[in-house]
């Protein structure tokens, strides 16, 4: 059982550990991330926090990207990379953070969620997402993100919101 998150790194400057989720699905013969807005700063970044008490990490990030963009699917069990970002805590304030990233196939995208009033969402382009972000290491992952490719036809799975109404 993991402990809460504040414990696992006491000191103040210590790099904090998070998980992410890169989620992706095909739209017509394109593969597609979401990224979503901070809250804070409005910067376009992927679903990510803190591990989640009794929850893997893997689990955690699939939690993360349905508060925070109304995302359900299908998460991998390993982590296809990491990034290191300074988390600001106010003017002048900030701790390391690392974060693993996990790559989720949305197979519903949901048009209520917890955070849907904090925070916007888009799809990209793998290149284009990867202009979008500020930091260099998730830049990276998204410049060589790849997914098995859609059947034949052209029409990967999730190739649209689940819900009437819901944003893609």
């Amino acid at each position: 059982m993991l402990k809460d998150p504040a414990q696992l790194v006491p000191d103040p400057g210590a790099v904090r550990v998070q998980c992410g989720a890169l989620c992706w699905r095909w739209q017509g013969n394109d593969l597609k991330v979401l990224l979503v807005t901070s809250r804070d700063t409005a910067r376009w970044i992927i679903p990510k926090g803190h591990l989640i008490p009794d929850l893997t990490p893997e689990a955690s990030a699939a939690r993360e990207a349905w508060e925070e963009a109304g995302v359900e699917g299908l998460v991998a069990d390993l982590p296809i990379g990491s990034f290191f970002y300074d988390k600001a805590t106010g003017p002048g304030q900030a701790f390391p953070c690392l974060v693993s990233v996990y790559p989720l196939q949305v197979t519903r995208l949901r048009n209520r969620f917890p955070e849907k009033l904090q925070r916007q969402r888009k799809w990209f382009l793998p290149e284009k997402a990867a202009s979008k972000v500020a930091e260099p290491g998730l830049c990276d992952i998204l410049r060589a993100f790849s997914a098995p490719q859609p059947p034949p036809g052209g029409q990967g799975s999730a190739a649209g919101p689940a819900d009437k109404g819901a944003p893609s």
